[in-house]
């Protein structure tokens, strides 16, 4: 019964919000609460939820310093140089921009922290998208699948997690995987081309007279085809709504506005060692993330904005983000803590795995791989590599699997798990990009399922898996 209940629970979510029916933080709030008095449990629900949210605390709480602390480096003018030359090597061509995409995703996800790297992502893209009227899907699409290949990384988590779970070393884990991961970025690459293809085919292809004008850094656009004029051959920055400047009237979006009152060119290296020490210091554990991003949020203010008027002015610039995946991880904490305080999370997993074929015991790593798609994107990591992955990896022993296979197996669903619903860097990706999570999601698991499964047959052909 909780087991049916549970796959319910969670299709009936993914309908609403794919059909615009009810908001995420709506949905993931409401649902839950019903399904919770429908299994006769309604008396305990104020207890799953503040278990949900006592787990879930840290990470908001992380989210909510990391927006900050990352929204200043980018007011200050952290990324100009990396975003210049992102958008020197797309100019205006939408396959260089997808491509670019992926990229610079895959880059900045070497820190390991996913809403790092769709804070940076969408920041340097966001503008290049709009003004050449490009789907946003596809550059939330292209930055989420390419950020779960590099989430397989040690200090990423997955990693850690299935090491811990069946005490082995990260190491022996994710070395050996690396061709077959390298595979599935080279896929993602792949990929952002045929996506930017389309685009060029959909929007006509566009030339940029000049990358950066020299004196404003807009980008001078003009149509050589199709529908989607952008610019119509003046200068971008004629009309105030240069690349960074937001390519879209009354949004607000800054980005590389080379003019903007929050540019600290003198405190350049200063913010760059910070965040090098701010990186290093997570990668290498010296205090919880949290802890970490606190700290280097109230430094990265103080030293930057001196005068207290101007910290409430980019805390307050900060505030809507903030609010939004706060509330949406909070929100989250409630179906986290029903499916898991109900029960139904257990039975679910207790029952893909016992319908498992016999016959199937001598290919449990395929088997493994195979289920950490769906597992992993309707369940927490934590939920998948702690209470599931132990299961999948005495059952495989059995048959003589090795643990290793089972644990390097298990990773070739962080591609379709980053845009599962229960990641709150999710909501920081769609969030910044203005767009649906509804639209995101069904545009993305195709892709991202696509990618996993493309990982796991390299790491068959490899002898990996």
């Amino acid at each position: 019964m909780l087991t049916v209940l549970g796959f319910a629970m969670i299709a009936t979510f993914l309908v609403l919000i794919m059909l615009k029916k009810m908001s995420p933080i709506a949905a993931l709030v409401l649902i839950p609460a019903l399904f919770c008095v429908a299994v006769g449990q309604g008396a305990q629900l104020g207890d799953y939820v503040i278990e949900g949210v006592g787990k879930l605390a840290p990470t908001a709480a992380m989210l909510m310093f990391a927006i900050v602390y990352f929204g200043v480096m980018i007011d200050v003018g952290l990324f100009d140089p990396i975003v210049r030359g992102i958008l020197r090597f797309c100019k205006a061509d939408p396959v260089r921009v997808v491509v670019g995409t992926a990229v610079l995703a895959a880059i900045v996800s070497l820190d390991g922290d996913g809403s790092t790297t769709f804070m940076i992502t969408v920041s340097a893209m966001y503008p290049l998208y709009k003004r050449l009227k490009m789907s946003l899907v596809v550059m939330t699409g292209v930055a989420a699948t390419a950020n779960g290949v590099m989430n397989t990384l040690p200090w990423g988590g997955p990693t850690a997690r299935a090491a811990t779970a069946l005490k082995l070393d990260a190491a022996d884990i994710f070395v050996p995987m690396i061709p077959a991961l390298g595979v599935g970025l080279l896929f993602v690459f792949v990929l952002a081309y045929v996506l930017g293809r389309r685009e060029r085919k959909r929007i006509g292809y566009l030339s940029l007279d000049e990358v950066l004008v020299p004196e404003t850094d807009a980008v001078l656009v003009t149509a050589g085809g199709g529908t989607g004029e952008s610019g119509g051959g003046k200068a971008a920055g004629s009309t105030g709504d240069a690349p960074g400047a937001g390519a879209g009237e009354g949004d607000g979006f800054q980005g590389l506005d080379p003019h903007r009152a929050t540019l600290r060119p003198r405190l350049y290296w200063f913010n760059a060692a910070l965040t090098v020490a701010l990186l290093a210091a997570m990668i290498l554990e010296l205090l919880p993330i949290p802890v970490l991003f606190l700290l280097g949020a109230a430094l990265a203010l103080t030293v930057n904005f001196p005068k207290t008027t101007e910290q409430k002015e980019r805390i307050a610039a900060h505030a809507d983000n903030v609010l939004n995946v706060a509330g949406m991880v909070f929100a989250a904490a409630v179906f986290t803590g029903v499916l898991t305080g109900t029960g139904m999370v257990k039975h679910m997993a207790d029952w893909l795995v016992g319908a498992i074929p016999a016959g199937m015991g001598p290919h449990m790593a395929l088997v493994t791989g195979v289920l950490s798609l769906p597992l992993t994107y309707f369940m927490s990591n934590d939920g998948f590599y702690f209470g599931v992955l132990p299961v999948l990896a005495e059952a495989g022993a059995a048959h003589g699997v090795s643990s290793l296979e089972i644990a390097r197996a298990s990773l070739v669903g962080q591609a379709l798990h980053m845009s599962s619903p229960l990641v709150p860097a999710v909501y920081v990706l769609v969030g910044m990009a203005k767009v649906e999570f509804g639209d995101h999601t069904r545009f993305t698991v195709k892709w991202a399922a696509l990618t996993s499964l493309v990982v796991l047959a390299a790491g068959i052909l490899f002898g990996i898996v």
